[in-house]
């Protein structure tokens, strides 16, 4: 019912939202606000949806606190598929939005389009990059997620019993990369006598296709599964749940999907990214044409708080010193192959 009740008044908002841009374009103010004085900020999610307990609804959060801390409006427009981020990042721009996020990667030429063909319009994007191509009015906000995945992989590599456990990415490419690589690292610096299964699924979407998946690698002998697939990972979990085996969640403190399987989760703020940049853009700061990085040192990214229900304590003041080596940059964390090999080698 909660969960009822908060999709429904988040339909209300962004009904309200839409309505007042309806039919015309509102040009935005200098300070930022819509005509009716009041700053408005709207996202685009991204195919899992607004409620998928990943990146898009963390993305949400940022946004919820914005409204209440800083007195915004909000709204949101889902993705169904592919075909919806143009017509979706039109339809909020269209609706007035001081600024308009596009939340993953997969929506990175659609945000970009959108912000050559509407140069007045402020945008933002999480998880892409354009370097020196990013517009002047498009901020990128992209996380160290291989520093998460690391402290994670760390764990698994301690707690495993079986002396093998497995990865699960979504789709390949550079952001889940660095969920992989870092995985890979930590589970190796934890003991390099752990076997680690690796297959990708090719979705963000296929709940079933993960659980499939999860459950061929608890087959095999993996006793921890983690996961980088968005929604996807909701059938790695139910996978866990039904072979009484772990899972890692992601993105989100994933443990209230399955308490006493999920052991902890590589979490990324993306609600703190969010909100810092509609609170400096309330106060007149935008930096456009930019690529921001949240990392641990930024309070980025971490693992879960929920770790210390299944972690003992000697592990997490492993993970507390780790912590520390990386923010201080002793230990340097891969994000991709080429950087992994280099990690791995140096290991030796």
């Amino acid at each position: 019912m909660k969960r009822y009740l908060k999709i429904c008044m988040a339909a209300m908002i962004i009904s309200g939202l839409l309505l007042s841009g309806c039919g015309k374009k509102e040009k935005q103010d200098p300070d930022s606000t819509s005509q009716s004085g009041v700053m408005k900020v709207g996202m685009v999610s991204d195919l899992g949806g607004v409620m998928d307990q990943s990146f898009n609804e963390s993305a949400w959060e940022g946004l919820l606190r914005a409204q209440n801390e800083l007195g915004i409006k909000i709204g949101y427009l889902e993705s169904n598929n592919n075909s919806d981020y143009g017509p979706n990042l039109e339809s909020l721009t269209d609706a007035g939005n001081s600024l308009i996020w596009s939340i993953g990667f997969m929506m990175g030429d659609a945000a970009l389009e959108a912000a050559k063909a509407n140069p007045e319009q402020k945008y933002g994007i999480v998880d892409m990059a354009y370097g020196n191509n990013t517009p002047p009015n498009l901020i990128s906000v992209l996380f160290k997620s291989e520093q998460a995945s690391f402290l994670v992989g760390y764990i698994a590599g301690r707690m495993t019993k079986t002396n093998k456990v497995g990865f699960i990415g979504g789709i390949k490419g550079f952001i889940i990369d660095s969920f992989d690589y870092g995985f890979h690292a930590g589970v190796n610096y934890a003991n390099a006598d752990v076997k680690i299964l690796r297959q990708y699924v090719e979705s963000f979407s296929d709940a079933a296709k993960g659980k499939s998946i999860a459950n061929q690698m608890y087959q095999q002998g993996a006793d921890i599964v983690f996961h980088a697939s968005g929604p996807v990972g909701d059938g790695v979990i139910e996978a866990a749940k039904e072979k009484s085996k772990w899972a890692i969640g992601v993105d989100k403190d994933q443990n209230s999907l399955a308490p006493d399987n999920v052991l902890t989760s590589a979490i990324k703020r993306v609600d703190n990214a969010i909100f810092n940049i509609v609170s400096d853009l309330q106060k007149g700061k935008f930096a456009g044409g930019a690529t921001v990085v949240y990392g641990l040192k930024e309070g980025g990214v971490d693992i879960a708080p929920s770790s210390d229900k299944h972690v003992p304590k000697e592990i997490l003041s492993e993970v507390a010193e780790l912590k520390t080596k990386i923010i201080r940059k002793e230990i340097v964390i891969p994000y991709n192959a080429k950087t992994y090999e280099k990690f791995y080698i140096a290991k030796q």
